[in-house]
């Protein structure tokens, strides 16, 4: 393995990891469900597909070929996440959770 196939994954890992703590971190500091939910769909999503491919483009400089299994993970996870973060706002939106109070202004209610 060569020097830049080296780095491409240890930055693609990096970026993954940091991704993950800054959706972490979004979890516990954010003040209701929706904006928790943003951040854990979003910046999740990011962070696992990140080290995905840096663990796609391992396998691949060690093996020679693609890792269908890596592939394939990755496709799920950018195809589910954010369509299940999306429902579950959605369905805490239709069973009233409440917005916060912090200068959020709810588009939804006048359509109601």
């Amino acid at each position: 393995m060569n020097a830049v196939v080296e780095w491409t994954i240890a930055i693609c890992v990096l970026i993954g990891t940091f991704l993950s703590i800054v959706a972490a971190i979004g979890i516990l500091r954010l003040p209701d469900v929706y904006t928790r939910n943003h951040a854990a769909s979003k910046s999740t999503t990011l962070g696992v597909l990140f080290t995905l491919v840096g663990t796609l483009i391992y396998f691949y400089s060690n093996d020679g070929e693609f890792n269908a299994r890596v592939v394939l993970g990755i496709i799920f996870i950018f195809i589910t996440a954010p369509v299940a973060g999306h429902l579950i706002s959605r369905a805490a939106y239709h069973t009233g959770v409440k917005l916060s109070e912090r200068s959020v202004q709810d588009d939804l209610m006048s359509k109601k």
